[in-house]
C-alpha cells in the first residue's frame, strides 16, 4: 500500500525559505519514498504550539503517518524571560524551569491531540541548533518536558539532537540546511519504512 505522510509542525519541515531554493525537507523525502508515496507538508515556518495544534484539523482522510515537530519557537518566544539578569545559577535555574513550566502544558495538549489521529506518530525533539549555550540548556529543559509527553501518550520518539549534528546542518542559527534538511528526511524515511502500525510503548528512532 503506498505511504502518506504528513509532516505537521514549524520551520524544521517548512524550512524552503531559508535554502536559496534547494530541496526542503518535503522534497527530500518524496525523494527517499517509493513513486507511489506521497507527502504533505502541513507544517508552517514560525509556529509555536496552539498554532501547530489547529494544523491537524487538516490532516489528509488517506495520511498514513504523521510527523510532529514542535518547540523551538516556543523557546524563542520565552527569549525575554531567559535573557533577564540573575545573581545566582539557582535564579537562574527558576527562570529556566519557569519557561518549562509554560511550556509544557502546551507541548503536552498539542502531542495529546496528535496521538488520536488514526495513524502511527512521531514526535521530534528539539535539535541543538546553534543558538549558544543559553539556548542549549533551554532545549535541554524543553526536551525534557517533550521526551515525557511522547512516553505518557506511547507514541513514538525521533531524535533530531542525533540527526543534525554538524553545524552544516544548519542554515542560520536555527533553521535546517539542505544538508540538515536531508538528514531530518532520512530519519523520517527510515521511521515510516518501519513502522505501519500504532504500538504499546514508545519507540525511538534517529
Amino acid at each position: 500500500m503506498a505511504r502518506h505522510v504528513v509532516l505537521f509542525g514549524d520551520s524544521i519541515f517548512d524550512n524552503a525559505a531559508y535554502i536559496g531554493g534547494g530541496p526542503d525537507v518535503a522534497a527530500h523525502l518524496r525523494e527517499l519514498l517509493d513513486r507511489d508515496d506521497r507527502v504533505t507538508l502541513l507544517a508552517v515556518d514560525g509556529s509555536i504550539c496552539e498554532q501547530v495544534d489547529r494544523q491537524l484539523e487538516q490532516i489528509p482522510a488517506d495520511a498514513t503517518h504523521a510527523i510532529l515537530s514542535s518547540g523551538g519557537n516556543d523557546i524563542l518566544h520565552h527569549a525575554v524571560l531567559l535573557e533577564q539578569q540573575t545573581t545566582s545559577v539557582a535564579a537562574s535555574m527558576a527562570l529556566l524551569m519557569q519557561a518549562r513550566a509554560e511550556f509544557e502544558p502546551l507541548h503536552r495538549s498539542l502531542v495529546e491531540r496528535a496521538a488520536r489521529l488514526p495513524v502511527p506518530l512521531a514526535v521530534c525533539m528539539i535539535y541543538d541548533a546553534n543558538m549558544g549555550p543559553l539556548i542549549a540548556t533551554a532545549m535541554g529543559i524543553f526536551n525534557d518536558a517533550i521526551t515525557r509527553n511522547v512516553h505518557r501518550e506511547a507514541v513514538d520518539l525521533i531524535d533530531l539532537r542525533l540527526v543534525c549534528d554538524e553545524a552544516s546542518d544548519y542554515a542560520n542559527p536555527i533553521e535546517p540546511s539542505v544538508a540538515g534538511g536531508a538528514k531530518i528526511a532520512t530519519a523520517i524515511a527510515k521511521y515510516v519504512r518501519a513502522v505501519d502500525a500504532r504500538a504499546a510503548n514508545s519507540r525511538v528512532f534517529a
